[in-house]
């Protein structure tokens, strides 16, 4: 059973605006999914569409079977959100807020209780559980949001920039807890616009521009979509003359590959030839690369289309 399944997905508001425009993709089980885009792309209207707080326009989508239009209340059984402006209740401490809301997912008082401490613990708020959220850090109140959303064991997590506000040390525990999540088989669907933040933690990605879905996949893939070709950066002694290269500076090159198999190719032929090889490395295209060659790339098609 896919995660998510969404074909053909568009929202137009009663103002005209085209928030989301004809989106199709969908998700496995275990994916970290980041979704990017620059402000006003649609990725928080398509959240709203995919947790059942909006109704389409057109389209069909499917949340584990569950179809948000029809079945909201069961949804949010099986998800779990935080955004930026995450409900919770600043004349309450950690803990009653916790107790709140596994309450209304009808978690039973020993489960709500044993599942409060491990997830408090789990994010190092234990020791500030009995404080009024008034007197929280916007780092601790992101941690908080998260232990909220994972609560009732949810099936598929949807963050809004989940590190917004931590520490470097915090930072590191969330990742590392979302990755967990993942390899137990939740889905995590990520929106962020810190795109170093997104290529270490992501498996896939979703890139959206005014509106529309317009490149999905792996970063291999997405790399394929900028160019089908590698460069490894040599430094050497000498080159052989039947290998193409490029001087950059003294004693190091760069050559272009199609893949990363050439390369023990290129180490032989150099020895071979008597030369002295120092270092070698391929240079990958990284997703901040990858992210602003398409999106001009689709504004440039988007600009043809319009004439």
């Amino acid at each position: 059973m896919k995660a998510i399944t969404v074909e053909g997905l568009s929202k137009t508001y009663e103002n005209g605006t085209v928030a989301v425009d004809d989106i199709s993709f969908s998700l496995k089980r275990g994916e970290i999914f980041g979704f990017l885009g620059p402000n006003g792309a649609g990725k928080t209207t398509t959240i709203k569409l995919l947790c059942g707080m909006l109704a389409p326009t057109k389209g069909a989508y499917q949340v584990l079977n569950i179809d948000p239009t029809k079945n909201a209340k069961d949804l949010h059984q099986v998800i779990g959100v935080v955004t930026e402006h995450a409900g919770m209740y600043d004349h309450m401490t950690a803990y009653e807020n916790l107790k709140f809301y596994g309450e209304l997912f009808g978690l039973s008082q020993n489960e709500c209780e044993s599942r409060i401490n491990q997830l408090l613990r789990r994010l190092n708020l234990l020791d500030a559980m009995d404080k009024k959220l008034s007197t929280y850090s916007t780092g601790m109140r992101q941690r908080l949001s998260l232990a909220r959303a994972l609560l009732h064991h949810p099936q598929i997590l949807f963050l809004d920039e989940p590190t917004s506000g931590l520490d470097p040390e915090s930072a590191q525990n969330v990742n590392s807890l979302i990755c967990e999540l993942a390899t137990k088989g939740t889905t995590v669907f990520l929106c962020t616009h810190q795109l170093r933040y997104a290529q270490e933690i992501c498996t896939t990605y979703g890139l959206m521009d005014k509106g529309r879905l317009f490149a999905t996949g792996n970063i291999t893939e997405l790399r394929n979509m900028v160019s089908q070709k590698h460069k490894v950066i040599v430094k050497a002694n000498r080159i052989p003359n039947d290998i193409e290269y490029q001087k950059i500076k003294e004693n190091t090159y760069e050559i272009e590959i199609i893949n990363e198999h050439e390369i023990p190719q290129i180490i032989k032929k150099i020895v071979d030839a008597g030369g002295k090889l120092y270092h070698v490395v391929e240079e990958q295209l990284s997703l901040e690369d990858i992210y602003f060659s398409l999106i001009n790339k689709n504004h440039s098609k988007r600009k043809c289309e319009n004439i």
